[in-house]
């Protein structure tokens, strides 16, 4: 509830840019603001951005916020929200460049960075920004 609450309210014009300064300053203001917004107990870092991108990123997929936010001069900056299933993937892709995933409650802001080179690289050799590797993730899961 607490982040529904938050992100309600989000000024979605801030990600709209074709800055990259611009966008990763406003995308930490948020996941700063998402975290503390959230009960004291479920406050961790990790938690706050893999939620804050997951709704930007489901923005982005959503024709009418994209546009009227312009959304699309971001789409390259924009984050893969890291998870079990985006982390151990990129983990298993990164040839030992990234150290193993252990949880997102556990994510710091460094090992985001990191993480997220690596998704920019290998979301590059498929020609395609990094915030889709996660639907090519969730489509290779057992069972899907």
């Amino acid at each position: 509830m607490a982040a529904r609450a938050y992100l309600l309210n989000l000024p979605l014009k801030h990600f709209g840019t074709p800055d990259a300064n611009a966008f990763r300053v406003a995308l930490e203001k948020a996941t700063n603001e998402l975290n503390v917004a959230l009960p004291k107990k479920g406050r961790h870092w990790g938690l706050a951005r893999k939620g804050l991108n997951i709704f930007l990123r489901d923005c982005l997929y959503t024709v009418y916020l994209r546009e009227a936010f312009s959304l699309q001069l971001a789409e390259e900056f924009f984050e893969v929200p890291l998870d079990s299933i985006s982390g151990k993937s990129l983990h298993e892709q990164s040839s030992g460049r990234l150290p193993r995933w252990k949880t997102v409650r556990g994510l710091t802001p460094s090992l985001s960075d990191q993480y997220q080179m690596e998704a920019s690289r290998l979301a590059a050799t498929k020609k395609i920004p990094r915030v889709h590797l996660d639907a090519i993730w969730w489509g290779e899961r057992p069972g899907s």
